[in-house]
């Protein structure tokens, strides 16, 4: 276990000016505080924080850091509360280990609901300081360090939670060594059988191949050195979990990838950067479509560096980063290496006024949190940003936006401004017209065409691929759904006040609002085209004198008279509108909505149907359409009480026309081999068309069938009825309504 004054010396390396004293104190007290407890390996507690302690001097973080790594455990685990830890070590520290201590009740891996609020509650305790985020994470990657020791019912879950949540925060705080080693610890535990797969290829390969690295960062450095440049060269082999990443998203075998070796070359300053690159190039053969500048395009997370793939010594194929040690050190470090918290004498203390560019995307997921998305939105949101890689794309005015891999230009739409999406009809990528729902690629210019009249389909929820841009497909389309019932409660509410004479008017409306619950007309309205609020109740809150009229009454007053707005039922089934004599006001009395694409879906009774010669009623469905049922249907029992609902049609049907019309029939026969093959004939000779059957077994001897068809009109319905009863086989047949 490391010593007190190992801890100071380690800190002292990188800041010569920290505070021994509040160190040793820390030391002592979180030492004293776990006393005796021990554990899962058997080593004493307090060695666990000492080590959290060290892995955040590695990244060269200030004096409070290191204290609330050294007290994370001390109000959750020993008889230490907040009060003290303030009044011992001030109330910047106190706030960190209360953060950490809120993070530590978190369960990231359960349901999804709860998952999605644990999220929440992390972001929001590393939102105010990100220096809590950097405890846990070293928290995490010592836990995950000695993992054997924890009992094997929950290391998978540990492993698991690191996966989804640390590694790709560690991601996005640029912290990609940590994020490495995180993943490849978690990665042996939950697959065991390809860690040691991939392992033990590794090192055939290695030894196969020999000193090949080295001789790689030789040559490579020699050829600098020969061309007057003064550089470190580094090489190193992929990770087991970055193999297998590979391998799986591509699909293909270890044999076939060709760039396990990764070499970063670091030198003073950019333009030798671009030297490097050039002097790379002219001396080993580039791979095409290999070469990404994230030095003049940096990524959101401030990694910058230059990336090449070429053909090195043995025909190997060979990654180079390139970079200045700058670069370097944000780029193992991330966020950490930006020493956000320095006070005036240039010691770790305070934070800055600016921050860095991981920083800022951590806020702007936390400004997610009051845009009103359920829980379950938050989380996909939140996991999309954290998990995909990225692309580059540019406005046509330079603007960099990042995204997704496999986003697309609706994603880019939502990415430069939620109104820009609504409104998107339509995209140039770089100045060709392309389909909106194309594959944006690195460097792309994207321009979005938009239209003030467009809104947003609800499929292009299933096609975008940020959450930002799902989360605001949702909203538009609750807001279009919403508009609509409003617009249809609205007529409905109008048609009803006029039915019982009385005034209506938005300012009328307003009056029964507290009566209703609502506190918005719109939303007075759009209950009542839901179905939430029926007409009587509206009247009734804003005249509450008012006494609705008996069923039979209100029904007979609905109908129209005879000739005036009826609906003509042509082939097809669809309903067209024919306005009668007195206009639009005699039209809209007939039929209260207008206007979804000239037209309304209409659809005949699910159960049994109507057929030419038939009375019919029509049954409006807010948010559906109209459905069309015979008078004798049973089920317009039903809509008894919303005869507000109930429309005048009537069939106009030509009598040469060939459409067909669906009818349900049951036929009771004979249970004996072949009966169905009559019945069949008949309904064929009669020229029936059978959609569906069903049979039933009501007894041994007999069996009920329920025959959908397709008829011309009621008179060849009743003849095909009347061909099965005169069958022998056939008990009864008789038609279904219902």
């Amino acid at each position: 276990m490391m010593r007190q004054y190992e801890l100071v010396e380690r800190v002292r390396r990188y800041n010569p000016q920290t505070d021994e004293a509040l160190l040793d104190r820390a030391y002592v007290y979180a030492m004293r505080a776990h006393g005796a407890q021990v554990r899962a390996s058997g080593d004493p507690y307090f060695s666990h924080p000492l080590e959290v302690a060290a892995i955040l001097t590695d990244l060269k973080l200030d004096d409070a850091t290191i204290v609330a790594a050294l007290l994370h455990d001390t109000i959750e685990d020993t008889d230490a509360t907040k009060a003290e830890i303030e009044r011992l070590f001030g109330k910047q520290i106190a706030d960190l280990v209360e953060g950490l201590t809120k993070i530590k009740k978190l369960d990231l891996v359960s349901k999804q609901a709860k998952q999605a609020e644990n999220l929440r509650k992390l972001l929001l305790a590393i939102a105010d300081d990100v220096r809590v985020l950097l405890v846990k994470l070293a928290d995490r990657l010592h836990n995950m360090r000695t993992l054997k020791y924890v009992p094997p019912e929950k290391r998978d879950r540990v492993a698991q939670e690191t996966l989804d949540i640390y590694a790709p925060l560690a991601a996005r705080m640029g912290m990609h060594d940590m994020r490495e080693e995180l993943e490849d610890l978690a990665f042996r535990q939950l697959m065991p059988e390809a860690y040691a797969s991939i392992t033990s290829r590794v090192e055939e390969l290695r030894e196969r191949n020999g000193p090949l690295v080295q001789e790689i960062e030789r040559e490579l450095k020699e050829e600098l050195e020969r061309r007057g440049m003064k550089a470190e060269v580094k090489g190193r082999e992929k990770k087991p979990h970055s193999i297998w990443g590979k391998m799986e998203r591509k699909a293909i075998a270890f044999e076939q990838l060709s760039d396990l070796y990764g070499f970063r070359v670091i030198v003073d300053g950019v333009e030798d950067c671009y030297r490097t690159l050039g002097i790379v190039h002219t001396k080993w053969p580039l791979v095409p479509g290999r070469f990404k500048d994230y030095i003049s395009t940096p990524k959101p997370n401030d990694y910058r560096s230059l990336h090449t793939t070429v053909i090195g010594p043995r025909r190997q194929r060979v990654e180079l980063q390139v970079r200045t040690r700058d670069m370097d050190e944000i780029a193992e470090y991330g966020i950490a290496a930006h020493a956000l918290y320095k006070d005036a004498s240039g010691a770790p203390g305070a934070m800055l006024s600016t921050e860095s560019s991981a920083y800022a995307w951590l806020r702007k997921t936390i400004e997610n949190l009051s845009q009103g998305l359920s829980p379950e939105e938050f989380l996909e949101h939140t996991k999309l940003e954290l998990f995909h890689d990225q692309v580059f794309c540019f406005t046509p005015k330079g603007r960099l936006i990042a995204l997704p891999r496999k986003a697309t230009p609706i994603d880019f739409a939502y990415a430069v401004h939620t109104d820009v999406g609504n409104t998107a009809v339509g995209c140039k990528i770089n100045g060709n017209i392309a389909p909106l729902v194309s594959e944006l690629k690195n460097g792309d210019e994207v321009e979005i065409i938009t239209s003030k009249a467009q809104t947003p389909p609800g499929a292009w929820e299933t096609i975008a691929v940020t959450g930002k841009a799902r989360a605001a497909v949702r909203r538009a389309t609750r807001a279009a759904v919403r508009a609509q019932y409003a617009g249809l409660g609205r007529k409905i509410a109008e048609r009803a006040f006029a039915r019982a004479g009385k005034a209506f008017s938005d300012e009328v409306v307003t009056k029964g609002m507290s009566r209703l619950a609502r506190t918005a007309v719109e939303d007075v309205f759009a209950a009542v085209g839901r179905g939430e609020i029926k007409t009587d109740d509206l009247i009734r809150a804003v005249y509450p004198d008012w006494t609705a009229p008996r069923p039979e009454d209100r029904l007979a007053a609905n109908r129209a008279p005879q000739g005036e707005g009826w609906f003509e039922l042509k082939k097809g089934h669809n309903l067209k509108f024919k306005i009668p004599e007195g206009g639009e006001e005699a039209f809209v009395a007939a039929l209260p909505i207008r206007g979804i694409n000239s037209d309304l879906p209409v659809r005949f009774s699910p159960q049994g149907g109507a057929v030419p010669g038939d009375r019919i009623v029509g049954i409006l469905t807010p948010g559906e359409g109209i459905t069309i049922y015979p008078i004798q249907s049973k089920a317009l029992q039903h809509f008894e009480d919303a005869p507000e609902r109930w429309l005048d049609v009537r069939w106009d049907v030509d009598e040469l026309s060939t459409g067909r019309f669906p009818a349900r029939i049951r036929v009771t026969a004979i249970n004996e081999p072949g009966t169905l093959g009559q019945v069949a004939t008949i309904i064929g000779e009669r020229n029936g068309n059978i959609e569906g059957l069903e049979m039933r077994s009501r007894s041994p001897d007999f069996t009920e069938m329920l025959i959908d068809l397709d008829v011309f009109d009621l008179r060849h319905l009743n003849g095909i009825l009347t061909d099965l009863r005169g069958r022998p086989v056939v008990s009864s047949a008789e038609r279904v309504n219902g």
